[in-house]
């Protein structure tokens, strides 16, 4: 599988491209920061942690998982919450998943609409995330079970570039960007 270009960083996309607990927690991370810094978080704490593993994570005490995510530089805007929700996900796909995060979307051969589901049910996914991260998996990781376009709403849509599902280069960062400033402006009005 291709490696991912959504942090301008070759190794935070290169774990988030070899595990799959990377991306989702990047994903998780998705909001009120750039969309880049959100992604670049495991990277961090990859290095902070001697590497990323979700049985690590979900193991750990969470008040001294949360002083990593909050040491300088911060792995999010909101470091402490962020690591909360962040280790609650770690619990959550340890619990659930028996760690494999794959398993989302892969047990039980399920359709867009399972996948999505189970993503919604992940804390700290709500609809919207949800749809965005099942656009990411089908665009760019070939996760394409039998309606996921159709389950992933506006964000499925062929050549849309309107989330981190669509970015691959700097380029459609820009445009992504672009998209999501029209978007503000016009609820403004």
């Amino acid at each position: 599988m291709s490696t991912l270009h959504l942090t301008g960083d070759a190794d935070a996309d290169k774990l988030l491209s070899e595990d799959p607990f990377a991306l989702l927690s990047g994903m998780l991370l998705d909001q009120q920061v750039a969309m880049e810094v959100a992604f670049a978080g495991p990277r961090k704490l990859q290095e902070r942690m001697d590497g990323f593993d979700v049985h690590k994570i979900a193991e750990m005490d969470v008040d001294a998982f949360v002083e990593l995510c909050v040491a300088k530089p911060a792995i999010h805007r909101y470091g402490a919450s962020m690591g909360k929700r962040l280790h609650a996900l770690a619990r959550y796909i340890a619990d659930h998943y028996d760690g494999d995060t794959a398993e989302l979307w892969t047990h039980g051969d399920p359709d867009g609409k399972e996948v999505l589901k189970r993503l919604k049910a992940l804390p700290g996914f709500g609809d919207q995330k949800a749809r965005i991260f099942l656009a990411l998996l089908g665009k760019q990781r070939g996760v394409q079970p039998g309606g996921w376009r159709e389950a992933a709403g506006a964000y499925g849509d062929e050549g849309a570039r309107r989330s981190i599902a669509d970015v691959v280069d700097s380029e459609t960062l820009a445009e992504v960007r672009d998209f999501k400033k029209a978007q503000k402006a016009a609820a403004k009005k």
